[in-house]
């Protein structure tokens, strides 16, 4: 762990969330998200999970003791919020961004442990990306709605398909600037391996993701510029399956599409995506 102080624009609580996490990970300040439209605390899970970390929150801070480093949401006398890092057993405060005196008191509001989203697998990296094809494509008006299968639709930057939930900031998870809300894509192969109970594959409208692909492993474009015919995305973490999609369709489901369930990804052009486009990843030195 390195100290990085809080500097730069925000409130106290953004400032030092942003520097206690830069001290975690050893990353300069200005690698962490800024304050944005979205709550910091959103904005920095989303960025969390694009690297395979989350926040996991703890149920009694008072009372938890780790003998590893937690960061730890304090409000002082005069409401104050800030976070800074704490360690031991019992816990108490090794860094505080903000520097401020240690014998000034503050209330301890909530708890969080940086960690990450699944052991470590040696060996375990995806495949070299090769290409693919759109195979098809859906969207659903809001949270909830009928998936239904477009032929071609036009793709927005920064917001997501036309007619989409997301687009319109209507999903069941939207997130006003949040990141990986533009587009969403499973495997074809996937949805062939899943059968329902009468016996027939899970179908891609019952996943609800917006593109089904075919012959390309999505897990290997996180992180990763790639084109869809005319358009470019960022590939910005996986897309796990949850409850929601399993209450859908059909006990099991959840645990079937772990590490299978597909990408969140965001636009950076805007154009017409259609069902046939190839999926090509894009050249580092582009």
């Amino acid at each position: 762990m390195i100290e990085v102080r809080a500097t730069g624009p925000g409130t106290p609580a953004e400032r030092s969330l942003a520097a206690c996490l830069a001290s975690l990970l050893e990353l300069e300040l200005q690698e962490i998200p800024a304050p944005g439209e979205p709550p910091l605390l959103v904005t920095v899970r989303q960025w969390l999970a694009e690297r395979g970390l989350g926040l996991v929150e703890v149920a009694d801070p008072e009372r938890f003791s780790w003998a590893g480093p937690w960061l730890a949401y304090l409000i002082d006398d005069v409401g104050t919020d800030h976070y800074v890092i704490m360690f031991g057993v019992p816990s108490g405060v090794i860094f505080d961004p903000l520097a401020r005196p240690a014998d000034k008191p503050a209330r301890l509001q909530a708890g969080y442990v940086l960690a990450g989203l699944e052991p470590p697998r040696p060996g375990a990296l995806p495949a070299p990306v090769q290409g693919g094809r759109v195979e098809a494509i859906f969207v659903a008006p809001h949270a909830g709605a009928p998936m239904r299968p477009r032929g071609e639709v036009r793709a927005i930057a920064g917001r997501g398909l036309e007619g989409d939930r997301y687009a319109a900031g209507e999903g069941t998870f939207s997130v006003v600037g949040g990141r990986g809300n533009d587009l969403t894509l499973i495997a074809g192969e996937v949805l062939d391996a899943l059968e329902l109970p009468d016996g027939r594959p899970l179908t891609g409208a019952e996943a609800r993701r917006n593109v089904i692909t075919r012959g390309l492993d999505l897990n290997a474009l996180v992180g990763w510029r790639f084109r869809i015919g005319e358009l470019e995305l960022i590939g910005r973490r996986l897309c796990e399956p949850c409850a929601h999609v399993q209450r859908l369709t059909r006990p099991g489901v959840l645990r079937e599409l772990v590490h299978r369930g597909g990408l969140r990804a965001d636009l950076i052009t805007s154009g017409t995506l259609k069902v046939g486009d190839r999926i090509t990843p894009v050249a580092d030195d582009e």
